[in-house]
């Protein structure tokens, strides 16, 4: 019998009751042919590896992370639920120490959903990862994390989660802004006065292949995380980077994420997009578990696999080098950087424009961050959709000093009538408030 190195868990759940339509590339199909693959090739029968149930989020969970309008049960479905509830049960197994490292394989994705909610953007309403990572905080204390998510959508969503915590640093390596969804993701979004520099962005050209990928995780994400060292890492596993995926332009491969997965050595994986559903998801899905379980995975190929035709051209290898090293450097340089961007201010403001692709809605903010010295600094998001709601919300980072604290209770008590609705998240004291 065959035995992993590595106690690995995996989570399924395909969510047969959700679809944004019959034939959209986010369905259950997904799931389903990887579990097929899995099973053809016997992955339940390897000694180490174990499958585990989801559990389901509630709205407190969800609550923790986002300002969804007016509430959450009006934006978030049972499969949301369960979906981020998947990705808590492998987090909690692996902090139980039941495995060693765990894979959530689960449906609806989620690293599009920003702070505040109005509906479905990117096919993401609730995110995952964020879901489940202030969970498992409240249950085990303020870990320290690294997210860095692969797929090749900029996670504009956990970037905006994460913009002012230095506690969770957030490198995305994706597909040009410029050239695809959500047109964000570029080197200068570094973070908030509280997190600055610890919001990285590598954006990658169209055709990027096997050799860019792991240029970028051997030259910038390896190293950084070898000087942030995390207590955990957190792989965002977006599998849309693949050759074959119908809504994408790069050149990944089946071996390619299997490598990157041995190397990035993740505790935690969990699924976000790819949407080849038949010539990628089953061949890259078995390549990373059997990497996490550190068994062998050089013989997973696709059945049209042609290294030489994939081939990267030498001008991507040469723009993915210099981008490379401008984007460690100013990881190196982020003390320096952030005393000429925001040392001597009080307010750090932000100018956002957000669209709901899915759901048509507009929606205009402005975040304010207060540049505290005792802590990350209490913010506040004014938002304003064309479906009708001006919010005001107020969140109380984890960290947050005493006049912190007084500040966001204060600005939530006489929070202005022009307002349909204001919210208070207190991360201190796990309490969340609506008016």
């Amino acid at each position: 019998m065959i035995k992993a190195k590595n106690r690995l868990g995996l989570i399924f759940f395909p969510a047969f009751d959700w679809a944004i339509s019959p034939t959209h590339p986010e369905r259950e199909e997904r799931l389903l042919y990887t579990q097929d693959q899995l099973f053809e090739e016997g992955i339940e029968d390897i000694e180490g590896i174990e499958f585990f149930n989801p559990i389901v989020a509630d709205e407190k969970d969800v609550e923790r992370v986002h300002f969804c309008v007016p509430n959450v049960k009006s934006r978030v479905t049972d499969s949301h639920l369960i979906s981020a509830g998947g990705a808590m049960r492998a987090f909690q197994a692996v902090m139980e120490k039941k495995v060693d490292k765990a894979f959530a394989l689960t449906r609806p994705p989620g690293h599009h959903a920003q702070r505040v909610v109005y509906g479905d953007r990117g096919f993401c309403i609730v995110n995952v990862e964020a879901v489940m990572i202030e969970r498992i905080r409240q249950e085990y204390g303020n870990l320290r994390i690294a997210i860095v998510d692969t797929d090749c959508h900029h996670g504009d969503g956990t970037q905006d989660i994460y913009w002012n915590d230095k506690d969770t640093l957030f490198i995305s390596f994706h597909q040009d802004g410029r050239t695809l969804y959500p047109g964000t993701g570029f080197i200068d979004e570094f973070g908030g006065p509280g997190g600055y520099g610890y919001n990285l962005n590598v954006p990658l050209p169209p055709g990027t292949g096997e050799e860019g990928f792991l240029y970028v995780l051997d030259n910038v994400v390896l190293p950084i995380l070898d000087e942030y060292k995390p207590d955990i890492i957190i792989n965002s596993a977006g599998q849309d980077n693949h050759y074959t995926d119908p809504i994408t332009y790069m050149n990944f491969t089946a071996q390619g994420y299997a490598e990157l997965n041995h190397k990035l050595n993740p505790h935690i994986a969990v699924l976000e997009g790819g949407y080849s559903i038949e010539g990628a998801l089953p061949y890259v899905n078995l390549g990373i578990i059997l990497a996490m379980a550190g068994l062998d995975y050089t013989k997973v190929h696709e059945p049209d696999y042609n290294r030489e035709k994939l081939k990267q051209s030498k001008d991507i290898t040469e723009y993915i080098k210099k981008i490379s090293e401008v984007i460690y450097n100013r990881w190196k340089d982020k003390d320096n950087l952030y005393i000429k961007d925001i040392r001597g201010k009080d307010y750090i403001q932000r100018h956002r424009q957000v669209y709901y692709d899915t759901d048509g809605i507009l929606e205009n903010q402005v975040q304010n961050f207060k540049v505290c010295k005792n802590c990350s600094g209490v913010n506040t998001i004014d938002s304003r959709s064309d479906t009708g709601y001006h919010i005001f919300a107020i969140t109380i980072p984890r960290d947050a000093c005493s006049s912190c604290i007084d500040e966001g209770y204060r600005l939530y008590k006489y929070a202005l009538n022009k307002y349909t609705n204001v919210y208070l998240q207190d991360r201190v004291n796990d309490e969340y408030l609506a008016k």
